[in-house]
């Protein structure tokens, strides 16, 4: 298995924050990132992990996307960032994308679904529910954040099945995407969404990354005492989010697991450029 870390949509510009961020190359105003994960297996074909802004939102960015979003969030709108032309740099086709596992359903982690029409896209159950059944919590909000022109093809939404007692790194209700044999787990994460899950998934070496999507957007969340927001990501999150208490217990969550099993587990979230660089860096 062979993971690579892809940035599929850069967005506006941030800068660090003085006295936390990293030294060198990383204390320098960098652009927000949609960090996506590419997964290569011998069993499960190619495993696309959250898919940034796709080749459709780059050519019609205010139809596909929404103005105010556009606007706001500043897209690169570089079609060389799409995760599809990403993954025919690497030799591959759309099709060879068999599974798509998403942390939510915004549109900034959606947008690529239509150049995969042939994926299964999992989710876990909570957020599948959140946006198929009109009865439940958050039902409006959560349909009204998954951009029609990403669903218009009528991707194949699969909920991840939670088996009894399933627990990771002590997170309860960790959930098996349907039909994938590598270690890949939909880890509950709430807050931001109705049923916004982590990705984690357990590299060759048997170390864990867990993509932690929207449940925190700056390293500072994580690594600062007190808990250090960024001011530029801060506005997005507070907009989004549908239980505030609900994000907040999550990334306290999320720093007892980056403080007690660092040797573990890498966590990292979707936006934060900082982590990107780092982890892309790792990688080559």
């Amino acid at each position: 298995m062979r993971i690579h870390h892809l940035n599929c949509g850069s967005l506006r510009k941030i800068p660090p924050l003085d006295g936390h961020s990293r030294a060198g190359a990383m204390n320098r105003e960098l652009a927000a990132v949609c960090h996506c994960l590419l997964i290569e297996t011998d069993s499960d074909g190619l495993i696309l992990v959250d898919t940034g802004i796709g080749t459709a939102d780059l050519r019609h960015p205010d139809r596909s996307l929404g103005a105010d979003w556009v606007a706001y969030a500043q897209p690169a709108l570089d079609l060389g960032e799409s995760a599809l032309r990403q993954i025919v740099r690497l030799g591959y086709e759309a099709r060879d994308v068999r599974h798509i596992v998403l942390t939510h359903l915004h549109r900034d982690h959606t947008g690529g679904l239509p150049d995969f029409p042939h994926a299964r896209v999992h989710l876990h159950p909570d957020e599948y529910r959140a946006v198929t059944d009109p009865t439940a919590p958050h039902h409006r909000h959560s349909l009204d954040r998954f951009m029609p022109a990403h669903r218009a093809h009528g991707p194949r939404l699969t909920p991840a099945l939670v088996e009894e007692r399933t627990e990771w790194f002590g997170f309860p209700d960790a959930a098996r995407p349907q039909g994938v044999a590598g270690e890949l787990l939909l880890v509950p994460l709430p807050g931001h969404s109705a049923g916004h899950a982590g990705v984690a998934v357990r590299d060759d070496g048997g170390r864990w990354l867990l993509h932690a999507g929207d449940a925190y957007m700056f390293h500072g969340e994580l690594e600062r005492t007190p808990p250090l927001s960024h001011p530029a990501l801060e506005p997005v999150q507070h907009g989004a989010q549908t239980d505030e208490a609900a994000r907040l217990v999550t990334r306290d969550r999320l720093r007892v697991l980056h403080r007690d099993h660092a040797d573990e587990v890498t966590v990292f979230s979707a936006h934060d450029p900082w982590e990107f660089a780092r982890l892309a860096a790792l990688k080559g």
